[in-house]
């Protein structure tokens, strides 16, 4: 198992990686809520306050550009003009708040049924503003990639989908232009390399 994890800009950096080399895309980039976050109770308490300064959308030809890829997810796929899809994912939050999304959409390029995993918005101990869940990043590692699979998130924020790669023994190329949250990726990923691999069903 290989992990490689840079610093910088992902169009950059995307430019040095060879097309065959990656086996999956799988990423949360910015959805471009900007202000938008203010609304709510999380905003108040702070969890929140950062996003209006980077949450700032991408260019839709960034994001068609991961879809080239044999598996490609992309949570907040709803907020950019993508193609069709069959295969979309749902993060179902079963105790969200009033002024929170009640679910999360990720648009895939599988050909596959639709899907959903449900869980709480809460319960692990968050170190950046959007942080999926670590089960649910494992979950859709485990049912949409096989083991030894090279996979790539160019908006790795916090490294959650890098941790998921190394408790499932999948490879892990990993981009972030925050160097504060680079930092948080690079920790979390080696503490999880010093942890006995998940048992795979």
């Amino acid at each position: 198992m290989t992990i490689q994890l840079y610093l910088g800009d992902c169009l950059d950096i995307m430019r040095t990686i060879p097309d065959k080399s990656i086996d999956a895309v799988i990423t949360d980039p910015p959805y471009g809520l900007d202000k938008k976050w203010t609304g709510g109770t999380w905003f108040t308490r702070g969890v929140y306050k950062e996003g209006v300064t980077w949450d700032k959308k991408v260019s839709n030809e960034l994001i068609l550009s991961l879809t080239k890829y044999p598996v490609c997810v992309i949570w907040g796929g709803n907020y950019y003009e993508l193609p069709p899809a069959r295969c979309w994912l749902l993060w179902d939050k079963p105790n969200a708040v009033p002024t929170m999304g009640q679910f999360e959409m990720a648009w895939t390029n599988l050909d596959k049924p639709s899907n959903k995993f449900s869980h709480a918005v809460n319960g692990w101990k968050r170190e950046h503003p959007t942080e999926k869940p670590l089960a649910l990043m494992t979950w859709i590692i485990k049912k949409y990639t096989k083991e030894t699979d090279t996979i790539l998130d160019p908006f790795m924020g916090s490294g959650t989908t890098g941790v998921a790669c190394v408790q499932t023994g999948r490879n892990f190329i990993g981009i972030e232009i925050d160097p504060t949250y680079y930092a948080i990726a690079e920790r979390r990923i080696a503490e999880a390399q010093q942890q006995p691999r998940l048992e795979l069903a």
